[in-house]
């Protein structure tokens, strides 16, 4: 009998790992049919403003308000704002310069966490559409048209962009996020046309203004907020069309504690969102939020379950084999660890590095969870951002 028990706990665990990622993704290659495109309407556009999160981004700020004032959007339809918690790198002032052209300052009196600065920049914007980016992330020209089109449905309460990554020569980080990255997209494009993409994206995305809920400093916006929208009744889309770039982290390190404060607050964000855990809500939208991300998220438990069950039954030739294959997944992953102390990794060893990363990551975020260490607050992850901007490479147009 404990023998079993040992067996259908492998079993069960590494049943779960390989449907997020295997099974899962074949059930909605399975399930997705193509939506027609979004009918054309003559109607003028809608009034849209950018809300632009920042916090010491002096390096990319000016670059990233030049990128959005030659947006392909009518003048007169776009404001542009500029949500500063507090810097103190003189991002402000450069802001200031262009006010001229139109683009507006909002400054926070103190420190209080990106969730907080967008509830003070939302209650001074104008516009009907509401679209949110980060200070790095550079637009295609006509990315706000190809976002706001899909508004011309009433079902549809916000749309995600694509977010691609770029590289700098010589960063396995970003090379191994860009692959991380394209799986997140065909995901999102399989989900949007099975039912909704889940979650937003913080370089990309727009809401109705009518649908944003004021925020707590320890929420996520880009998830909490579409979370709260699907509980409404509508529905997310994906824009593969509405395209913009963000610089990954330049060392896994940076990416990991990036990570582990997404997912630790993105897991808040759905017991402040419950409703979105009953499948009868929003039945397809509820699939794809269990499959793609709460169960992706513990499969750092389940990596420890699978890794641990071979020790009860010992005498299972079968767990004996499976033990040693995880113990060497790991080795390469720490050998992983070490080579890229000393510079770029080859893959062999970079993508189970990335793995154990990921999940460490999650894992890390599950305990920030259920300890209440939630900050409100970020430190921006790049450096000297405006001279990696020059040097990059769009991920999503490599080989990979």
């Amino acid at each position: 009998m404990r023998n079993l028990v040992f067996d259908i706990l492998f079993v069960a665990s590494a049943a779960l790992i390989l449907y997020v990622y295997a099974g899962y993704p074949l059930l909605l290659l399975l399930l997705a049919r193509r939506r027609p495109p979004p009918a054309a309407d003559s109607a003028a556009p809608p009034k849209v403003t950018l809300l632009v999160s920042a916090y010491n981004e002096r390096g990319v700020i000016a670059q990233k308000l030049r990128n959005a004032l030659a947006l392909d959007y009518p003048a007169g339809q776009l404001e542009i704002v500029v949500v500063s918690d507090c810097s103190d790198d003189g991002t402000d002032e450069l802001v200031r310069e262009f006010a001229p052209q139109g683009v507006r300052l909002v400054r926070q009196a103190e420190r209080l966490g990106k969730s907080a600065g967008l509830n003070l920049g939302v209650s001074q914007a104008t516009g009907d559409i509401l679209i949110f980016s980060d200070a790095n992330a550079i637009y295609e020209p006509d990315a706000l048209r190809q976002l706001v089109r899909h508004f011309h449905d009433a079902r549809v309460g916000y749309v995600v962009g694509n977010a691609r990554y770029t590289e700098s020569a010589g960063q396995p980080s970003a090379e191994s996020e860009g692959l991380y990255w394209k799986l997140e997209t065909w995901l999102k494009e399989k989900e949007s046309a099975f039912g909704s993409v889940v979650g937003g994206d913080g370089a990309i995305y727009a809401i109705r203004r009518e649908l944003f809920t004021p925020l707590r400093s320890t929420d996520i916006n880009d998830f909490l907020n579409p979370l709260q929208i699907i509980a409404r009744g509508y529905r997310g889309v994906y824009e593969p069309q509405a395209i913009c770039y963000e610089e990954a982290g330049d060392s896994f390190e940076k990416e990991f504690r990036r990570k582990v404060r997404i997912i630790s607050r993105s897991l808040n964000a759905i017991r402040r969102a419950p409703a979105v855990l009953l499948p009868w809500v929003q039945p397809r939208h509820w699939l794809a939020l269990l499959s793609h991300k709460v169960l992706r998220w513990f499969v750092p438990v389940f990596l420890i379950l699978a890794l641990l069950a071979p020790l009860g039954h010992w005498s299972s030739p079968l767990l004996r084999v499976a033990f040693f294959l995880q113990i060497a997944c790991y080795v390469l992953a720490l050998a992983g660890w070490a080579i890229e102390k000393r510079g770029n990794a080859p893959r062999l060893f970079y993508l189970p590095y990335y793995f154990c990363l990921v999940n460490l990551a999650a894992l890390f975020g599950i305990c920030k969870l259920f300890s209440g260490s939630l900050s409100p607050t970020w430190q921006t992850i790049r450096q000297e951002p405006a001279a990696a901007q020059d040097a990059a490479v769009p991920l999503a147009k490599r080989g990979s």
